[in-house]
């Protein structure tokens, strides 16, 4: 059996994948265990998957392949869970650099704490351009985190969690409570309207009992391009991190809380949404682009629950035509 395993998960991931698994080719200090790389590919459209096989011919056995043909980062998470043997996994993105002594770092973690359900690390960001004035603010959306020296717990209770870049979880722990599927699709392809998944993954898991913890001795490099930086970016990325607020929420509660719950979390957003403009409409006004990627946070938070219903509406609507469809057909062939 594998000690640890490495899943990178991607899409159109031609052009990142091979300095990502170079640094894994480097990693030091694992002679004492057996590990492997896993890469999923997520229904990319160009040669992907003729890179990896380049890789698994220069080093056979180690690293394996996997398809999943649903869009979405979370399917192609539960997609790696099918395939690996190891009692621990460490999730990767394409875009992330691992320190030489990562994968080391991981698995000695998991020798020392066994019973914890999950941990993260420490990502350092990589910019092609300078960030905005004030971004240490937001910088841990896009999955920057840098929470000191010494590691910790995780409070138990509903707070901040390890971004998903970096993030290792144990296996049976996965296979116990994390939903076969997911409430959130996550990432997919260009699209920002369903992220959360990470947060999803380990609110089942904190939610089981389970710690989680910060591991800075685990460190990545978060490359971050010019485009990510931009404006209608950081929009659509904290529309989508705002519009997740009301699925992963409910996922707290039974469903005779619902419905209060979403009541009360609805009158808190609503202050918490007139408190921030009140403090801030000036620098909102000005463009500010940190201001308004908050501002679109606490808005799309409180909008949450109506496009949630929204779209669970329309899937419905969608539904019940396809099946209806379906009957007349059925129908006409009986003729």
């Amino acid at each position: 059996m594998t000690d640890f395993s490495v899943v990178i998960c991607t899409y159109n991931g031609e052009q990142r994948l091979a300095q990502v698994i170079e640094h894994l080719r480097s990693q030091v200090n694992t002679a004492d265990f057996s590990w492997q790389v896993w890469v999923i590919d997520n229904n990319s459209q160009d040669g992907t998957a003729a890179l990896v096989q380049h890789y698994q011919q220069q080093w056979p056995g180690f690293i394996g392949y996997g398809f999943e043909p649903r869009q979405g980062l979370a399917y192609a998470r539960r997609r790696a869970m099918t395939l690996i043997e190891s009692p621990w996994v460490g999730f990767i993105d394409d875009d992330t650099i691992p320190d030489s002594h990562w994968v080391s770092a991981a698995y000695q973690f998991a020798q020392r704490h066994p019973q914890v359900g999950a941990f993260g690390g420490r990502i350092q960001g990589i910019f092609e351009v300078t960030p905005p004035k004030n971004f240490q603010r937001i910088a841990a959306c896009l999955a920057i985190i840098d929470r000191g020296d010494h590691p910790f717990q995780y409070a138990g209770t509903r707070g901040v969690l390890p971004a998903g870049a970096g993030m290792v979880i144990r296996t049976e722990v996965w296979h116990q409570f994390v939903a076969e599927v997911p409430v959130l699709s996550g990432v997919c392809g260009q699209s920002l309207a369903t992220k959360g998944e990470d947060v999803e993954t380990l609110s089942y898991i904190r939610k089981a009992g389970y710690a989680i913890w910060y591991n800075p001795a685990m460190q990545l490099w978060h490359q971050i391009p010019q485009e990510r930086l931009s404006r209608s970016y950081l929009k659509r990325l904290f529309q989508g991190i705002g519009l997740s607020r009301y699925p992963l929420r409910m996922l707290n509660y039974h469903p005779w809380q619902r419905p209060l719950m979403t009541m009360a979390h609805g009158v808190k957003d609503g202050h918490r949404l007139l408190k921030y403009f009140g403090d801030n409409w000036r620098s909102l006004l000005q463009g500010d682009v940190v201001i308004a990627s908050e501002w679109t946070l606490h808005w799309s938070s409180f909008i949450s629950p109506l496009y949630f219903w929204r779209t669970q509406l329309r899937l419905t609507k969608i539904w019940n035509l396809g099946q209806g469809q379906l009957n007349w057909w059925r129908s006409l062939s009986r003729l």
